[in-house]
């Protein structure tokens, strides 16, 4: 029986390619091996929105080949697919000529083409493929692609403009992972708001929600990422009036001066920015909203920065995901801005916000002590059992349940990161 070893690094949106193509090659007869030496296929999952992310590919690539070029009879195939592999990807099979195949995002019969290529995966194959899971949360991405063209990020001339899914498809694939045990599953999109503009019946994220929200055995939905200008009324009803869907939001901001937002091309100002956070708050006053930001982007001054501090103060997001800004070699930003804020200008500004937003998060999460909160349990680890609340916080705790039960929890402690507490009747 050949074996398989996938590697992945970045979003969820990789994730979950990676358990698509894992489900594909298992049905297809592959065992899966967590040693990449065992293997007959070797895939790399490829992420170059971060310079980090890519130099940890690079890192990779350069242990296969030597794991390759040492083996003794057993020389596995590798394929390198995701974000690092263009429309042309001659320069990288010049720089990696020992990779036997270069595939881009979701295209998944291209290195089962070029390692089984007597297999019949025909028209039916890969919508009828669903991933396995390990425990009772799953990914499942319901729009690929994205058509911002925001000047800092490459997705767009890698993943391609705006495809969504049809709702019956993405239906048929929930009911499929409910009936294999899941109980949560998180709806995903570089976008995910703009779903259905593109389909031919003009639909929405919010009819897939009521959509899939009858689904007997699923207990609860969530979504990301969202675009501002997409986030419509309509989205936000169906969140406030369908109980399964968690009053959870993450809409990353990127910067909190406008100047700073126009020079990244976002397409919106700070204005609107805010009326978005307060039409969520308005209509689910305890809603979870979470935030992206870039610090150190091109130009961006010493007062720039500090009105971004000053958002993050006066909005108080429950998350802050924050970089510091890299070059993508392709992007509007690297072919036409200079990156004129030194590195380290760049990691102390980055440290400033993970500090501010340190304490906002913890003064967020100290409010839910002696509260009791909802929690999916998820797992254990290290004796503890932990899983999330509606709202996207880990949770440890003590008690007897198992991996899918929705279990009310006394929260006994509190700090930025995470909650704990205690299983009560």
């Amino acid at each position: 029986m050949p074996r398989y070893h996938i590697w992945t690094v970045g979003c969820q949106m990789n994730e979950a390619d990676s358990a698509k193509l894992a489900a594909g090659l298992q049905r297809l007869g592959w065992e899966e091996t967590h040693r990449p030496e065992e293997a007959d296929l070797v895939v790399l999952n490829t992420c170059v929105v971060r310079q980090k992310a890519e130099q940890r590919g690079v890192s990779k690539l350069a242990a296969l080949r030597r794991l390759k070029e040492r083996s003794n009879g057993r020389r596995p195939r590798i394929a390198v697919m995701g974000c690092m592999v263009d429309l042309r990807p001659d320069s990288l099979r010049e720089r990696f000529p020992f990779v036997d195949v270069f595939a881009r995002p979701q295209a998944f019969g291209d290195v089962l083409a070029a390692v089984a290529p007597q297999e019949d995966v025909g028209g039916e194959f890969w919508p009828e493929t669903f991933p396995q899971t390990a425990g009772p949360t799953a990914y499942v991405p319901v729009i690929h692609g994205c058509n911002k063209f925001c000047t800092f990020c490459i997705v767009p001339y890698r993943r391609g403009r705006e495809r969504s899914r049809p709702i019956a498809e993405v239906t048929h694939e929930v009911e499929v992972l409910v009936a294999r045990g899941v109980k949560e599953v998180t709806l995903l999109g570089q976008t995910v708001e703009a779903y259905g503009h593109d389909l031919p019946e003009r639909t929405s994220l919010a009819d897939l929600f009521r959509a899939i929200h009858g689904i007997d055995g699923l207990e609860r939905i969530r979504f990301l990422t969202s675009y501002p200008k997409d986030m419509t009324d309509d989205i936000i009803q169906a969140v406030a009036e369908l109980p399964k869907v968690c009053e959870c939001f993450n809409i990353p901001v990127q910067s909190g001066d406008d100047t700073i937002l126009a020079r990244m091309r976002r397409g919106y100002t700070l204005s609107e920015y805010r009326d978005v956070v307060d039409k969520i708050r308005r209509r689910l006053p305890a809603a979870a909203i979470s935030t992206d930001i870039i610090v150190g982007f091109c130009g961006e001054t010493d007062d720039q920065f500090r009105r971004t501090c000053d958002l993050l103060a006066e909005l108080r997001f429950d998350k802050v995901h924050v970089a510091a800004y890299s070059p993508r070699p392709g992007t509007i930003a690297w072919r036409t801005l200079a990156d004129d804020v030194p590195q380290q200008v760049k990691m102390e500004r980055l440290h400033i916000v993970e500090g501010l937003q340190e304490g906002i998060a913890a003064e967020i999460n100290a409010r839910l002590e002696g509260t009791v909160q909802e929690v999916l349990v998820e797992g254990e680890k290290g004796g503890k059992l932990n899983g999330r609340t509606r709202s996207d916080k880990i949770v440890h705790l003590h008690g007897q349940a198992r991996p899918g039960e929705l279990a009310n929890v006394s929260i006994e402690k509190t700090s930025a990161w995470s909650l704990q507490g205690r299983l009560v009747d």
